[in-house]
C-alpha cells in the first residue's frame, strides 16, 4: 500500500487505480473540511479535484525533463484573478496540492493519508482553544470623514481616551474632490457594547458624515 503502483510505464491500470483513489479521497477531504471553512460550494469542488489534477501532471511528466519546462510554461502563463483567499482556504489548497504529488508519483496509501488524516486534524484544531488569546482586543480600523473646514488634530482625542484602549494614526487622504478629508486609525475598544455610543459621538463632530469601523487587517488599510 504504501510503495508506489507505478512500473517504469505507467498503465491504463495503474493510471485509473490513481484516479480513483485520488478523486475519492479528494472528496472525502473537501467534505470534511467543509465543516470548518466558510467557502462556496465552488471552491469544495476544486479543491475536491486538485489532488487528481497534480497526480494527472506529475504522472504525464513522470521524469521528462522537457514535459515539466513544457508544463511549467503552460502553468506561467496562467493569470489567477481570483480575491485573495483566506489563511484556511490556501492551507486547504496546499494540502490538496501536496497530496496530488503524492498520488501523481504513485504512493496512494500516502495521499489518501495525507489528505484524510490533515482534515481530521484541522477539525480537531479548530475546536481546541489553542492560540486563542480571548483577553486581547481585536484591532479595527477606524475610518473617519470630516469636512475640509474642520481641524482634525485633537478633534477627537478626548472621545478616544473615553472609548478606547488605542488609537495610532493610519493616515489620511482627501476625498469627494478635495472636500473633505478621510481619517483612519488603527484601534481597540475598551467595550465592544459602547460601540454605537462611541459612533454617535464622533458622528457629532464630523457634521454627521461616514463612519466606518471594520476589521483590521494589514492589506485592508488602504486609503
Amino acid at each position: 500500500m504504501f510503495d508506489s503502483i507505478y512500473s517504469s510505464l505507467v498503465t491504463p491500470a495503474q493510471f485509473f487505480t490513481m484516479a480513483a483513489f485520488a478523486l475519492a479521497s479528494g472528496f472525502l477531504y473537501a467534505y470534511l473540511m467543509s465543516f470548518r471553512i466558510r467557502s462556496t460550494k465552488r471552491f469544495f469542488i476544486v479543491t475536491a479535484l486538485i489532488p487528481f489534477v497534480v497526480a494527472a501532471v506529475i504522472t504525464f511528466v513522470n521524469g521528462n525533463i522537457g514535459a515539466g519546462v513544457a508544463i511549467g510554461g503552460a502553468f506561467g502563463l496562467i493569470r489567477f484573478r481570483s480575491a485573495q483567499g483566506s489563511a484556511d482556504e490556501i492551507a486547504a489548497i496546499l494540502v490538496a496540492m501536496g497530496s496530488g504529488i503524492a498520488f501523481g508519483m504513485g504512493y496512494v496509501g500516502y495521499g489518501v493519508i495525507i489528505l484524510v488524516a490533515l482534515a481530521v486534524l484541522f477539525l480537531l484544531l479548530s475546536f481546541v482553544p489553542l492560540f486563542e488569546h480571548k483577553g486581547m482586543a481585536a484591532d479595527q480600523l477606524l475610518r473617519i470623514t470630516i469636512p475640509e473646514s474642520l481641524e482634525y488634530n485633537g478633534t477627537f482625542d478626548e472621545i478616544f481616551a473615553h472609548y478606547l484602549k488605542k488609537a495610532e494614526n493610519a493616515g489620511v487622504k482627501t476625498t469627494g474632490m478635495g472636500s473633505m478629508f478621510r481619517l483612519s486609525f488603527k484601534v481597540q475598544l475598551k467595550d465592544p457594547a459602547l460601540e454605537k455610543a462611541f459612533i454617535d459621538e464622533l458622528r457629532t463632530r464630523n457634521g454627521n458624515l461616514e463612519i466606518a469601523l471594520l476589521p483590521y487587517t494589514e492589506t485592508q488599510n488602504q486609503l
